[in-house]
């Protein structure tokens, strides 16, 4: 059988795709160009620093739906990225990017070059004090991504310690089009569907003007968690008890109750002895709802459901694998010529994201609630029910219940919008080129809970009112709303030249300056910031601050093939002295086919904005010791105290701390550039970066150490009558009982990371048979060291959990080794076929050191302890962990894409990508299985893997004119 060109090619296409590591590049330079990391031209697009950039082909073939899963393509991202699939909390319906695995809050995200606002959010966990939200951008919109990976806050300033992405908008378009596209997994889950408009008129160079507009909206469905199965979830089921029963909980709106076990003790608990007598569940739902306790439902060995018949409520109908969300983005930019060297320029774009979280009704339980206000705590709520409560089955004693509102609305929205609007000038004048804009930009976040208690209806439960009663209260339920906005008014001027004569040529010039004006306002609901919501905290803030910069950077060309550029950049912040920061790069051609570049940098991230204002995100402080109330035994109060004053609870919240400073970064980068052909390029760089002083959140008792210093980060009850006294009997000014604690944000700590970043790239015109292009990219993290505190000893962490490997520090960071994307395609004619080839690597669970202790038998964290394990505290919850997975590790997943597109109707583009062509399942990861309330998990690490299985995208494109 002979066969056609066009059969034999595509199969070539695909079976060369893994052997040949290559990338897509387009031919050789002609033109000088800007390229992300430097303000000044130059010619070819390979300089002094590693610039990865992702084509508008690249982000076809790579089937992604989002900048967010785009960016989970490349290599030199780490697992630490925030996702809004499901709500995360202080950071939920916001995905962002971390280079290196550095945090979001040290990889700086551009927009056509220049900065985006941070996102109205006050995340106090480590890593996330700044997030650039990606769901702001339209993928659509993009022609390309640049990546500089690279320290380059000496170009940029802060938060350019891990690199910097420039997301890279189309320009200069003219025509309209229309595109449409829909996707779906195997199982017609984790449906997407959107569509995308573009419309540009003009020619720049021939009309001296043009305007371009694009649109995108986009949909995607909600999934149930037990539906999305392209996970390890049999293994789940049999190793973590995951869905492996119906039960959801045992808390239901038929209530359980809960004897007290003195008179006026406010102790319900009850244990498996004596709960024949203190505990009675109601048995009046449908008998199909009725289940009898066992330990396979993931209940613990002392709970006292244990073969008691209880009323089961399915929670887990709200667990979702992915949630339910809208966006829509559009975007115009107009550039109009005022002369022959002479431009103006202007942006302005809008874009509204939502999610919509899906959570169980609301509980309340035995033990004492503490409620919030927005400066401290109110009184707390605890459910008591007298004697001769009409719900009260003790005829001699109060009870306290379990007890669900089914009859409320859980869950959460959360919907982000942003504006953004730029107007500038920019045009050549006696031999300078020169640049100057005005941008504002501004994200608001519109943050609703559902089904929130208020506690003025809920104490009437404590005072005679029947749950019945209650429950049917239409002012029992708040809908709890925030107001949350952030912006930054920025104005920006830059000017480059060349000028001189060295051997290699003209020096060449740039030099800039920047000010920026930051804010964020985040307004809690006026009810919980009085304290009438309950078990709810408060998330407020108010600042602002006024950042001043300028920057310089020189080429100098010491000979034909030798270059060095240096950069240089002051910033100044409010309260801290003006920060300066170098580089220097260099660039030696030792052939036409050979080069060697290499770059030091100096890097700083200024502490974000939420981090030297009071106030932020509220959480919980327990077993506290007061000083000023409580003797320095911790044990005795105080005249005018009392014993809870030595063990106090109270809230806590991000404080401000004067003595803040940036964080300092040092980065080397060393790179061979080999191009033997004009059809191969080969970069291969050795990179460095080490992070000091890293900008965390402190304690409670450093806040309260130092009182007299700070007295702002303490908040007490003013009322006098409530002071301590002295020896004389005099009362103390300010030493009222403590109410909340604004934790200072402190410098504490280090990071280090070292690796290899490998690009290959081929093109290949195979005359009649059409031309072929491929690229890899890949990235190996040599070493990956962690100082919880200064001077502690660093391992390293390269290829594990870093939390579990080093048992002494507090991170859930997972490090593999090796990440890679490996994509190739072949065009001829009207056809298209492309390949992918993505590849994660695995992650150890071993535990190896604690600290200084370097374990002489390192043993695996999960599985069933033994003898020979070096602590005495491995996980136990997964007794047959080893059995399944005696290399203690999270195994590698490599997934393998297809596409195709068609091009011969007139106008018409269609296309068809299936990625995890081979519905590879995510690999199982026992820390994703249950949690400690047996509720399941997401069954896999999203930091690594998806749970989509095999995926289906089509998308058609219609060109009107």
């Amino acid at each position: 059988m002979k066969l056609k060109p066009s059969t034999i090619a595509i199969a070539l296409a695909l079976a060369y795709a893994p052997t040949l590591h290559a990338q897509q590049a387009t031919g050789k330079e002609i033109e000088t160009v800007y390229i992300t990391g430097s303000n000044l031209k130059r010619v070819g697009k390979e300089g002094e620093s590693p610039v990865q950039v992702i084509t508008a082909a690249d982000i076809k073939i790579s089937g992604a739906a989002t900048v967010a899963e785009l960016m989970r393509t490349v290599p030199s991202m780490g697992t630490d990225n925030n996702y809004d699939t499901n709500d995360g909390g202080f950071s939920r319906g916001v995905s962002t990017a971390s280079l290196r695995g550095l945090s979001s809050t040290s990889t700086l995200i551009l927009l056509n070059g220049r900065r985006m606002t941070p996102s109205a959010y006050a995340d106090p966990n480590d890593g996330n004090s700044t997030l650039y939200d990606l769901n702001s951008i339209p993928l659509s919109a993009l022609d390309r991504v640049e990546i500089l990976k690279d320290g380059a806050s000496a170009v940029y300033g802060s938060d350019a310690i891990g690199g910097v992405i420039n997301f890279i908008t189309k320009s200069n378009y003219e025509g309209l089009q229309l595109g449409v596209r829909a996707g779906a997994n195997d199982d017609r889950r984790f449906g997407k569907r959107g569509a995308s408009a573009f419309w540009g008129k003009g020619d720049i160079d021939k009309d001296g003007y043009n305007v371009f507009v694009a649109a995108d909206i986009s949909k995607r469905d909600r999934v149930r968690r037990s539906d999305a199965t392209d996970i390890e979830f049999d293994q789940y089921k049999l190793l973590n008890g995951r869905y492996a029963t119906n039960y959801g909980s045992t808390t239901s709106s038929h209530a359980s109750f809960y004897r007290e076990s003195a008179p006026g003790s406010k102790n319900f608990a009850v244990s498996q002895a004596n709960a024949a007598t203190r505990l009675v569940t109601r048995l009046d739902c449908d008998p199909s709802q009725q289940l009898v306790g066992t330990r396979a439902m993931g209940l613990s060995k002392a709970s006292v459901f244990l073969g008691r018949t209880f009323c089961n409520y399915d929670a887990t109908q709200f667990l979702e694998g992915q949630s339910a969300g809208n966006d829509g983005n559009i975007m115009s930019r107009g550039v109009l010529k005022l002369g022959a060297n002479t431009r103006a320029f202007a942006e302005v774009a809008f874009s509204r994201t939502e999610r919509n979280y899906t959570g169980a009704p609301i509980t309340l339980g035995q033990s004492s609630t503490t409620n919030f206000t927005s400066t401290g705590v109110a009184d707390p709520f605890q459910a008591i029910l007298e004697i001769g409560h009409p719900d009260n089955p003790f005829p001699n004693a109060r009870s306290s219940i379990g007890y669900r509102f089914e009859n409320l609305r859980g869950g959460t929205q959360n919907i982000n919008k942003g504006v953004r609007a730029l107007v500038g000038l920019e045009g050549t004048w006696s031999g300078w080129d020169w640049n100057t804009g005005l941008l504002w930009n501004q994200s608001t976040k519109d943050d609703i809970t559902y089904g929130r208690l208020y506690l003025p209806t809920l104490r009437k439960l404590n005072s005679g009112t029947s749950l019945a009663a209650l429950a049917a209260d239409p002012t029992l339920s708040h809908d709890v709303a925030s107001d949350n906005k952030a912006s930054i008014l920025q104005w920006d001027a830059k000017v480059n030249t060349e000028f001189g004569s060295l051997p290699g040529g003209p020096m060449a010039l740039a030099l800039g300056t920047e000010i920026r004006r930051e804010k964020i306002n985040l307004n809690p609901d006026p009810l919980v910031a009085s304290g009438q919501i309950f078990g709810l905290a408060n998330t407020v803030i108010d600042g602002q601050r006024d950042v001043k910069s300028a920057f310089v950077e020189l080429r100098t060309p010491l000979l034909k093939n030798l270059e060095f550029d240096f950069a240089g950049r002051l910033d100044k912040y409010p309260g801290i002295k003006t920060n300066f920061v170098p580089k220097v790069g260099g660039k030696w051609t030792v052939s036409d086919s050979v080069a060697l570049r290499g770059t030091y940098a100096r890097g700083f991230r200024a502490p974000g904005l939420t981090q030297v204002t009071p106030g932020g995100a509220q959480f919980f402080l327990n077993s506290i010791y007061d000083p000023r109330r409580c003797e320095t035994d911790e044990s005795t109060p105080k005249p005018g105290a009392t014993e809870v004053d030595c063990n106090k609870s109270a809230a806590g919240t991000g404080g401000a701390n004067p003595d803040l400073v940036p964080e300092k970064s040092k980065s080397y980068s060393l790179g061979l550039i080999v191009s033997p052909t004009s059809n191969i390029d080969l970069m291969i760089d050795m990179w460095r970066i080490r992070k000091t002083g890293e900008v965390i959140l402190g304690s409670a008792f450093d806040a309260l150490k130092n009182e007299d210093k700070f007295p702002d980060n303490i908040v007490r009850d003013p009322n006098p009558v409530n002071w301590v006294t002295d020896a004389n009997g005099k009362p103390v000014p300010n030493s009222g009982p403590l109410l909340m604690v604004r934790e200072p944000w402190i410098n504490q700590g280090a990071s280090e990371v070292r690796g290899i970043d490998l690009e290959l790239r081929h093109r290949l015109n195979m005359g009649g048979w059409g031309s072929l292009s491929s690229k890899l990219s890949s990235t190996y993290i040599s070493h990956y060291s962690i100082a919880a505190k200064d001077g502690d000893v660093e391992h390293n962490l390269a290829g594990s959990s870093a939390g579990i490997t080093d048992w002494n520090i507090s991170s859930s960071l997972d490090i593999p080794r090796w990440k890679s994307s490996l994509s190739t395609s072949w065009t001829l004619g009207d056809h298209a076929v492309s390949a992918t080839v993505n590849y994660v690597g695995p992650v150890s669970l071993m535990r190896r050191y604690e600290g200084e202790k370097t374990y002489a038998q390192p043993f695996c964290h999960y599985g069933t302890p033994k003898p020979t394990d070096a602590a005495p505290d491995r996980d136990a919850t997964v007794p047959l962990y080893e059995d399944y997975y005696p290399d203690c590790a999270v195994n590698s997943w490599t997934t393998v894409g297809v596409g195709y597109t068609y091009t011969g109707f007139k106008n018409l583009s269609l296309s068809l990508n299936i990625q995890n062509l081979f519905d590879k399942k995510a690999p199982y990861d026992p820390r994703y299985g249950v949690s400690t309330a047996a509720s399941p998990l997401a069954g896999y690490n999203e930091g690594l893997h998806n749970n989509q299985g095999r995926y289906f995208t089509f998308s058609a494109n219609y060109t009107f004119y």
